[in-house]
């Protein structure tokens, strides 16, 4: 398959930097960025599942193996502690990012978004100069497979920040790929299968910036979602709170633990494990006090692999409850939408009616 037009996944409008708009006019929120269809404020009071990595490692792992199991299925999110990650790395990351992010804007320039492209300082899924905007700045790269890389990109940003990238992108690759070996033996899965889809898979990271704002009720840092990919690292920065998931209707504050990460279930997860796993959805709303920092690295399948339910997962029982389509052509259909709660995934399930065999499991 050409790369070059893998490589084509899609792009997003042009749009100015929040953090620079909150400099110029720090009392006033420009018109395009007021929302008038956000849920009410986050109330329940319920903690997200723990993971302890050590457990699993370590071959304690029945009751931990479960425990991971549970919060795939009915949470989609969780905290891992003793992850193996060295914490002297993830305080670089932590420095090093806040430098990047806070760079003067005539260097931020010069790493911006070209129109329609996705890596760079900017925003996602922006499609049209009608289209409300979240109140975030990001710098999304992909870090590989390198033939995705941004050329004018990549090599050009600084260091000591390119390096301390690099080192976190194989760090974290190698945690997602042991996570995704648990996920399949809590499954009963083939391990190989699944990881042969991941190995040599995409890897991107998302690096937000949300400014403070004077009327953050009214504004939205990232609208509710759930991830397009397979499996999401979130690393928090700095202290403030802001990630909130989405749960029997109402929407739970994260509490990050010092030292965790936040992993949650991606769209194509759901999609493998024929819905058994659970991605939901969430948000980021911001504070009028203190910007938010957070790092997002997302693990999905190769480019080239074909994306659909484990067949060992289907059954007359089980009928398949996703279509079958290209790992490609899922990306550049999710990057051509507006990010809305979890209306993607939904494209790509299977309707009983296109399928009457479907509740005997013959489609």
């Amino acid at each position: 398959m050409d790369r070059s037009i893998l490589a084509n996944l899609g792009g997003s409008m042009l749009v100015p930097s929040v953090k620079e708009l909150a400099k110029e006019s720090p009392e006033t929120i420009p018109p395009r960025y007021l929302r008038h269809d956000l849920d009410p404020p986050a109330a329940a009071q319920k903690e997200i599942p723990v993971i302890n990595m050590a457990n699993l490692l370590q071959g304690e792992c029945d009751d931990e193996l479960k425990k991971l199991d549970f919060a795939c299925k009915e949470w989609g999110f969780f905290q891992l502690i003793n992850h193996g990650v060295s914490s002297s790395l993830i305080e670089k990351v932590k420095t090093d990012t806040k430098d990047f992010l806070n760079l003067p804007m005539e260097e931020k320039k010069k790493f911006w978004q070209e129109a329609g492209d996705l890596q760079g300082f900017g925003q996602a899924f922006v499609h049209s100069d009608e289209q409300k905007l979240d109140w975030c700045d990001m710098f999304y790269i992909i870090t590989s497979p390198t033939y995705l890389r941004k050329p004018n990109l990549f090599p050009n940003i600084p260091l000591p920040f390119r390096e301390t990238m690099e080192m976190y992108a194989e760090e974290l690759r190698n945690l997602a790929l042991t996570i995704i070996d648990y996920l399949a033996r809590a499954l009963g899965i083939n391990q190989e299968h699944v990881r042969g889809l991941f190995e040599e898979g995409m890897q991107s990271m998302r690096m937000n910036q949300y400014p403070r704002c004077p009327q953050p009720d009214k504004v939205i840092g990232l609208y509710p979602h759930s991830d397009a990919v397979g499996l999401t690292i979130l690393l928090q920065l700095n202290e403030m709170e802001g990630l909130q998931i989405k749960k029997e209707g109402m929407w739970i504050p994260v509490k990050p633990i010092h030292g965790a990460f936040v992993i949650n279930i991606g769209d194509i997860l759901e999609i493998l494990t024929n819905g058994i796993y659970k991605s939901v959805e969430h948000r980021a709303v911001v504070n009028s006090e203190k910007e938010r920092l957070s790092v997002g690295t997302f693990l999905s399948p190769r480019l080239e692999a074909e994306l659909g339910p484990v067949p060992s997962l289907i059954n007359p029982q089980n009928p398949a409850k996703f279509r079958n389509v290209g790992v490609a052509d899922y990306y550049r259909g999710f990057y051509s939408r507006k990010l809305d709660s979890k209306s993607y995934i939904d494209v790509m399930r299977i309707q009983i009616e296109e399928c009457p065999q479907a509740v005997s499991g013959a489609c």
